[in-house]
């Protein structure tokens, strides 16, 4: 009789890992507490697998052999409670897929700057000619990947969540760009408990593998001093290149890799702004280790067009700017949106807050920020934060309230910033939808 699989969310994730245990031998079962989109009912029924939405048939999940749960939901929730007290793994979907890969992999994690390091890398890769594939919270997923479409090359971007289910895992080359309080909420509040998330990046690596790291991070290098790290070190930074490693010396991003250096004018690169600069050292340096030659990862990284819905500048009217950094979902996020306008601003910014402290913010709303419009459905902390800095703060309800309240207070030659700071589910089913629902009002205008 064959072992039975239980996957937990039929997401992108969930209905990869799905399909990969089927075609690896495995009975499977698929069930999510909401709906299932119809794309992945139509790609369920289609392979004949058994799934069901709106519910979790508890005593058929409890025979499973091997649970893979997306990861969105927490270690708290009854059933996962009850799945470890009875001794059941349970796993990410990445932990699983990497069971039956063996190709190599770039795993890139952080508070902030990820998404766009990881995409950058695999523009890199994939102009190279290497057969990359790319997955985790961007792209396919990953078991599915394996399952139809193995590539020689996975640039993985990985949250602190899908780290919490990575046990045997291994990445080839770790990136960990920065870190900063984010989801403290999942983590009881405690900051080393979402650091020790963070470094699991590191876990099984070898003297063979390497570690890609941001060394004008304070927490990153408070708690080097206190782990033994057997990867590679190299570090990136905003001072001199070190040797292997990257800095900035002159205008000039230097990357230092095996008696190669790489020299660029950040003039030149197509990622403008200071945390780009770091994104692009880290992924540059996750590039030359695949051996990418010079003058490739020139063009690739001056010709990169950027991510959606992080500091997207979007469109102008009437002399106002409107720019969309919907994707900047904490208080650090915001932060580098900020500081990277230069144009009076009204700042777009709430929703649900992960126990955000926004103290850090106060300096550059007090210098750069006319007024603010709160969308969210419980908006005291920004009011209490901000209230003394800022002469106009008005609240929404609505996307449609919030931009028409954000061109209202605007004039010709400032911003409209939407950078909330906060996750987006208490009126949008997610950062995109956020994102897109603005683009949207601000075409209605």
């Amino acid at each position: 009789m064959k072992k039975l699989v239980a996957i937990l969310g039929a997401g992108e994730s969930g209905v990869g890992a799905a399909i990969l245990a089927q075609k690896v031998g495995y009975d499977v079962f698929v069930s999510d507490m909401g709906k299932v989109k119809e794309k992945y009912k139509e790609v369920l029924s289609n392979y004949n697998i058994d799934f069901e939405e709106e519910k979790h048939t508890s005593e058929k999940i409890l025979g499973a052999e091997l649970v893979v749960k997306s990861p969105g939901i927490p270690d708290t929730a009854p059933l996962i409670v009850a799945l470890k007290e009875k001794g059941i793994p349970v796993i990410s979907e990445i932990e699983f897929g990497g069971r039956y890969s063996s190709a190599k992999t770039i795993c890139i994690t952080g508070s902030n700057g990820k998404t766009t390091t990881t995409l950058l890398t695999y523009h890199i890769l994939k102009n190279a000619g290497i057969n990359v594939g790319l997955a985790g919270n961007v792209g396919k997923s990953f078991a599915w990947q394996v399952a139809e479409e193995e590539h020689d090359v996975y640039v993985i971007e990985l949250s602190s969540f899908q780290l919490d289910g990575m046990y045997d895992f291994r990445a080839d080359v770790a990136v960990l760009m920065n870190i900063t309080p984010d989801h403290l909420d999942r983590y009881g509040y405690d900051m080393q408990n979402y650091i020790d998330s963070k470094f699991r990046i590191l876990q099984n690596q070898t003297n063979n593998d390497y570690f890609i790291y941001c060394d004008d991070d304070e927490v990153i290098k408070n708690e080097l001093s206190k782990r033994e790290i057997k990867p590679v070190q190299i570090p990136f930074g905003l001072g001199m290149a070190s040797e292997p490693g990257a800095g900035v010396h002159e205008n000039r991003i230097i990357i230092n890799f095996h008696q190669n250096q790489f020299s660029m004018s950040i003039l030149d690169l197509s990622l403008q702004g200071k945390h780009n600069t770091y994104n692009s050292m880290a992924a540059g340096i996750a590039s030359m280790v695949f051996e990418i030659r010079n003058e490739q990862l020139r063009e690739s990284m001056s010709d990169f067009t950027g991510v959606e819905h992080r500091l997207e500048r979007f469109l102008k009217v009437h002399g106002i700017e409107f720019i969309n950094d919907s994707k900047a979902t904490n208080v650090n996020s915001s932060w580098y949106a900020l500081e990277s306008v230069h144009k009076p601003i009204v700042w777009i910014a709430g929703g649900v807050d992960k126990g955000n402290d926004y103290s850090m913010l106060q300096g550059l709303v007090n210098n750069k920020v006319k007024a603010i419009v709160c969308l969210g459905k419980n908006n005291a902390k920004l009011h209490e934060a901000f209230g003394d800095l800022v002469a106009d703060i008005v609240d929404a309800s609505s996307m449609e309230e919030a931009v028409k309240a954000a061109y209202y207070l605007a004039r010709n030659g400032d911003s409209v910033l939407l950078s909330p700071a906060c996750a987006s589910f208490d009126l949008f089913e997610n950062y995109e939808d956020r994102g897109n629902q603005f683009k949207k009002q601000v075409r209605n205008l």
